[in-house]
């Protein structure tokens, strides 16, 4: 597909843009929420108005191909994510290693600077 130059190529990472890295499916939650062009350029800027139009027109070509795609993308990216409950706890302890880390900083600190040796 063509466009301006701009072709839609494939290279391992399902189809993209030729002339940049950026790929079909990179853009398409953008399109099935009715952005206009001018709003994807402000949320991508790398890309060109031509870039954006040789997209949608692939996306228009190719609508059940592009659309099963990105049904298997967000089903993948699903499966990856934890329980919430998981997700939380996770976080929890996160926060609970930074501030023992932190505890852990003031006290060395604290200890070097009452630490006559240190002056």
């Amino acid at each position: 597909m063509e466009n301006n130059g701009i072709h839609i190529v494939d290279r391992g990472r399902g189809p993209q843009l030729s002339t940049c890295r950026i790929t079909v499916q990179d853009v398409v939650p953008y399109i099935q929420r009715g952005f206009t062009s001018q709003q994807i350029l402000e949320i991508m800027p790398v890309l060109t108005t031509a870039e954006i139009d040789a997209v949608q027109k692939y996306v228009r070509e190719n609508y059940e191909a592009v659309m099963e795609q990105d049904r298997r993308i967000r089903e993948r990216n699903a499966a990856k994510r934890q329980p919430p409950d998981a997700e939380e706890a996770e976080r929890k302890a996160i926060r609970e290693r930074l501030e023992s880390a932190r505890i852990l900083i003031r006290q060395k600190k604290q200890e070097q600077s009452s630490d006559p040796a240190s002056r």
